[in-house]
């Protein structure tokens, strides 16, 4: 018979990338993906350590799937539940201690391993934990993937990080920084495009410190690395995130100049328009520093857009640290941006610092979003009367609709045949939501009269 898998990923790309290497290695052990945990035979939750409260978010879900757990076993039957990721990594005794019906715990250096942990969980005798970080490269004992068709696929080529910025637990849960061979890389996007993909995104904690083997020997940077994938036929379209700024190299730079196939959208975090507070966070960079990579950036790609990360509230920041950011936000300009109150995350060096008053955290995060929001619907605004290159993904909500995205990374809505659906095809944008663009497919309209 065949059993049924359940995977709830939370947070970033890299765990959807994760929880679909996951769904692949477990399915020769007969499990098939289910669309909800009820009466699934294994559920895994991959977890995210980055939000406010992510452990207890977790609590909070397992509250629910160990109900359904027990109605499975009153069934006479036996359901698997599993912790992975982040959450898992940072917290695993604690959860094997507040949870005990959770038959594994992993963390995402190690799921790779989970056939294994399957089978001894399968057999009984407690929980079984694996918060290791193996000395040999998990990459190196995943199968070869057989993706899904799809016309957006996503392909991690790098984990980890080296940088040990002050409010991030990435270090701790993902571990040190490692770059997959390029020629590992290579044939993962060459099975994404047999597949159907038109799009890759590159995916990495900090994907643009890439340093990858080469096939010829020697190390790659993620320059090279795009060089190599623009000549794969089939891919029309490649990007990367998340970025760091000390990491955009004149290499990098070229490839947005001279590779088509890069589109035109960057998200690159600043976190702080304050120098004071950008040394206090360790990102080892200043506020001119970042404002000179972009300058360097859009002279390379004039038509490029940006998206960046910022936290407010980081313990000590003054009012002038903040405006200072307000300051940045006005010089840059962003398509979009991720923002957020700051919130201590355990085991990390500004966890002990002394912390602001939640009411200032709020107060300024409600002026820094209205900024970047007010940025986010001028630029959507501004595509209004142009034509835009758009990849069509899949059926939109209604009938005879698609979706696909721009160049910039915006959702479009767009009356379209089925069989558009992969394809490039020019939309002339007529309409502009909070979070999306309407448009016609250009001849389309043409044709209808």
């Amino acid at each position: 018979m065949q059993k049924r898998l359940f995977i709830k990923t939370y947070g970033c790309q890299m765990n959807v990338y994760d929880s679909a290497r996951m769904a692949e290695l477990v399915a020769p052990l007969g499990y098939a993906p289910a669309e909800t945990p009820h009466g699934a035979d294994l559920v895994i939750l991959n977890t995210c350590h980055i939000r406010e409260k992510a452990a207890e978010k977790v609590f909070s879900e397992l509250g629910e799937i160990r109900r359904l757990k027990d109605a499975k076993e009153r069934a006479g039957e036996r359901m698997l539940v599993a912790v992975a990721g982040c959450v898992a990594q940072a917290e695993g005794e604690e959860i094997m201690r507040r949870a005990p019906f959770v038959d594994m715990v992993f963390g995402p250096q190690t799921y790779h391993r989970l056939p294994e942990l399957v089978a001894r969980a399968a057999r009984g005798g407690g929980g079984v934990l694996d918060t290791s970080f193996p000395a040999e490269p998990k990459f190196d004992h995943l199968p070869a993937t057989t993706p899904a068709p799809g016309v957006a696929a996503l392909l991690s080529i790098q984990e980890g990080c080296d940088k040990f910025c002050t409010f991030c637990v990435v270090p701790y849960t993902r571990g040190a920084e490692f770059s997959r061979p390029a020629a590992q890389v290579i044939a993962e996007a060459e099975r994404l495009v047999a597949a159907g993909a038109r799009e890759i995104t590159l995916l990495g904690q900090n994907v643009n410190a890439y340093h990858g083997t080469a096939r010829e020997g020697g190390e790659w940077g993620l320059g090279d690395l795009l060089r190599a994938l623009a000549r794969l036929p089939g891919l029309e379209r490649l990007r990367y995130t998340t970025s760091h700024p000390r990491d955009v190299d004149d290499e990098l730079i070229a490839a947005h100049r001279d590779i088509v196939q890069v589109m035109p959208f960057l998200h690159l975090p600043v976190q702080s328009g304050s120098d004071r507070i950008l040394a206090a966070m360790n990102r080892r960079h200043t506020a001119d520093d970042y404002r000179r990579t972009v300058r360097k950036l859009r002279q390379a790609r004039p038509d490029l857009a940006l998206s960046s990360d910022f936290i407010v509230g980081y313990p000590g920041e003054s009012d002038l640290d903040f405006r200072a950011t307000l300051d940045l936000v006005v010089e840059i300009g962003f398509a979009q941006s991720f923002s957020f109150k700051y919130s201590p995350r355990p085991g990390t060096p500004a966890a002990s610092e002394k912390q602001l008053p939640d009411a200032v955290k709020a107060e300024r995060l409600a002026e820094l979003q209205a900024l970047l929001q007010q940025q986010q619907r001028a630029f959507n605004a501004a595509a209004i009367g142009t034509a835009m290159p758009v990849l069509f993904e899949k059926p939109g909500r209604h009938k005879g609709q698609l979706v696909g995205r721009s160049p910039y990374l915006q959702p479009i809505h767009a009356d379209a045949p089925p069989e558009m659906i992969g394809e490039i095809v020019s939309v002339n944008i007529v309409g502009v939501t909070s979070n999306s663009l309407s448009g016609i497919v250009a001849g389309l309209d043409e044709a209808a009269q």
